[in-house]
């Protein structure tokens, strides 16, 4: 199951052994919601690639000076939380 782009991301290092209360709270396949089901299903077939990240493109963008230095402000990865301001304002901004 799964394909070569995710499996190279998984370290087996890091993932924890199960415990008999890991288990105890455990669901059968066919007790998952059925939307989940759908998902994992698709996802064995290989119909679905997970991603750690929507593919994104580098672009050159002028941002005014205070703007700039709010998102700077925030520390690493404020590039990534001026895409998410972006991907909100759009979901809000919604063409009829």
């Amino acid at each position: 199951m799964g394909s070569k782009y995710v499996d190279h991301l998984i370290d087996d290092d890091e993932v924890p052994e199960l415990t008999e209360e890991d288990a105890k709270n455990s669901l059968s396949f066919a007790e998952l919601p059925a939307d989940l089901q759908h998902v994992l299903s698709e996802i064995q077939r290989g119909n679905v690639i997970i991603r750690p990240d929507p593919v994104k493109k580098t672009v050159q963008l002028s941002l005014s000076s205070d703007v700039l230095a709010k998102f700077e402000a925030k520390g690493e990865g404020w590039e990534s939380k001026v895409d998410e301001a972006l991907r909100e304002w759009l979901e809000e901004h919604k063409a009829s």
